[in-house]
């Protein structure tokens, strides 16, 4: 039976340091860090991660403030309203809800964050530092899978690492954290030939494709280490699952991570402390 990683259980635990270290920054720097959120329209799910991202500001101790727009606001208005934030010195985080409407140029408005105040680590500057192996923000939910990994005690240097799916949001910089970390990194997607013969070979497996149990028992080999990032609905049950069979991937795992509870909890956990970070950062400039 695998060892599970709860993502919850750390979550919680690392949000009680960060609330007791944003304690002490009113004597220390006379505010708390603030976040701003805009979420525009009023898509179910995007509505959801708002609420959760408020309520662990809420739990952290740090001001959050969400800009709700109507799905027909311009591209203008919105990059408008960005430039403000960037001009507000009392603002130390932006996130921009996203998707998008269709009529927004996604790309345009992260450009458009202030890259010291880009909480998601989404900036175009931050993915380059991120790949110069600069300082930089780093992109949540990759974040959180690596304190996932280190605090489960997996070993990530000489490990052969496959990851499933080539996302700008985790893919592809889950695979140069790992890198970072001196693990030997295979990229696989939707295109890849014999998909099942790479991801036996994965020591650490970690699987973000965005397909209801995708990732079968036949592709994982035993004793393997995987993080399933994905979340679904079941299109048998209806009820949350992940892009791995967990049922039958759990008994061959050594580690795994389940949906929901898993790397869900450790991205909103991340965004918390990259803006400390960022607030940090601002504070000593």
């Amino acid at each position: 039976m695998a060892a599970i990683i709860s993502g919850k259980e750390l979550s919680a635990r690392l949000k009680a340091e960060m609330a007791a270290q944003v304690a002490t920054f009113p004597t220390k720097y006379g505010r708390v860090p603030h976040l701003a959120v805009i979420l525009v329209g009023e898509d179910p799910g995007s509505v959801s991660y708002v609420t959760g991202k408020a309520k662990a500001s809420a739990e952290v101790g740090i001001r959050n403030t969400t800009l709700r727009r109507p799905e027909s606001i311009t591209e203008a208005e919105l990059l408008g309203l960005i430039a403000e934030l960037n001009a507000d010195p009392g603002v130390d985080g932006i996130l921009v809800q996203l998707p998008l409407p269709r009529h927004i140029d996604e790309e345009r408005v992260i450009a458009a964050i202030d890259r010291t105040k880009d909480v998601d680590g989404f900036h175009p500057m931050n993915v380059a530092s991120l790949w110069q192996k600069q300082a930089c923000t780093l992109p949540c939910t990759p974040k959180g899978i690596i304190k996932m990994l280190k605090t489960a005690g997996v070993e990530i240097a000489g490990r052969e690492a496959v990851v499933i799916g080539r996302s700008n949001i985790v893919g592809l910089p889950v695979a140069k954290l790992l890198l970072d970390e001196n693990a030997t990194v295979t990229m696989t997607h939707s295109r890849t030939r014999d998909l099942g013969e790479v991801t036996r070979r994965a020591d650490i497996l970690v699987v973000a494709i965005g397909r209801p149990k995708f990732v079968t028992a036949d592709m994982v080999r035993e004793g393997a280490v995987v993080i399933d990032v994905g979340v679904n609905r079941d299109p048998e049950t209806g009820r949350l699952c992940g892009d791995v069979d967990y049922a039958a991937v759990e008994p061959k795992a050594a580690v795994i991570t389940p949906v929901p509870g898993g790397v869900g909890p450790m991205t909103i956990c991340c965004l918390m402390e990259n803006t400390i970070e960022c607030f940090l950062a601002r504070i000593e400039r």
